[in-house]
Formats: structure tokens, sequence, C-alpha cells
């Protein structure tokens, strides 16, 4: 199971990107953090061209499947779309990683029971500024 921004475990960070222009402002091979959404295919394209990794946040089964046909390295859903992202993910062989968002440590085990891939805390998503 993957952590990102547990205090215990030391991990790598994303960072969340909101233009192409912020990208600049990350180190280089970081893995960059965006939000899906129509308005955000500039930056996905760019990162793509550029072969950068980097992780969607999603927030239906269909953003799931864009995720994964985009190229996402890890694809960053809520607790209530966990199982069947994984569901998703495991029957069509993706190669993303199903990260999900979680505040608490407590929700760790609950995630690691149903076979999610990871969870991620918000400490580990560095907001970058153009």
């Amino acid at each position: 199971m993957f952590i990102y921004g547990h205090r215990f475990i030391k991990s790598e960070s994303f960072y969340h990107v909101e233009s192409i222009d912020s990208i600049q402002n990350t180190p280089p091979s970081s893995t960059l953090f965006v939000e899906f959404d129509e308005s955000s295919l500039d930056i996905i394209e760019h990162i793509r061209a550029n072969q950068m990794i980097f992780s969607l946040s999603v927030k239906n089964i269909t953003e799931i499947i864009y995720a994964s046909e985009l190229g996402a390295s890890f694809i960053v859903v809520n607790k209530d779309l966990a199982k069947t992202a994984q569901d998703i993910a495991n029957n069509y062989l993706f190669d993303a990683k199903i990260l999900v968002h979680i505040d608490n440590e407590n929700e760790i085990e609950n995630i690691a029971l149903i076979g999610i891939d990871g969870v991620i805390f918000s400490n580990a998503i560095i907001k970058t500024v153009s």
C-alpha cells in the first residue's frame, strides 16, 4: 500500500498545478497534481507532451476512465468512490494507481481492507503558484 504524506513515513510530495506556468515553480522530476476538469485539458496535454509524472483528482467513474486514458500515474478519489475506482482499475488493468484522499490516519485500515492501492494526506499536496 502506498502512503503519501503520513508523519511517520517519508514520501514524495505532489505539486498541485493550476496552469502551465505554475509547472515551472515545481522541482525537477516532481509528481504533478491536477484536478480533472475540461478546463485543465491544456495543462494535462502539456504534461503529457513533456513526459512528466502526474496525478489526476477525479469525481466520478467517467473521469476515472479519462484519467487512465490520459496517462495519469495516480488517480485520486474520495472515500465514497474508492472501491468502485479500484475495481475498475483492476478490471481494465490500469497502469495508474488508485489513491484515496484522507485526513485521518485511522482511515488507513479501512482503505487497506477494501484493497485500495494507497492513500494520500492533504499535506502531501503542495500548492504551487504561477
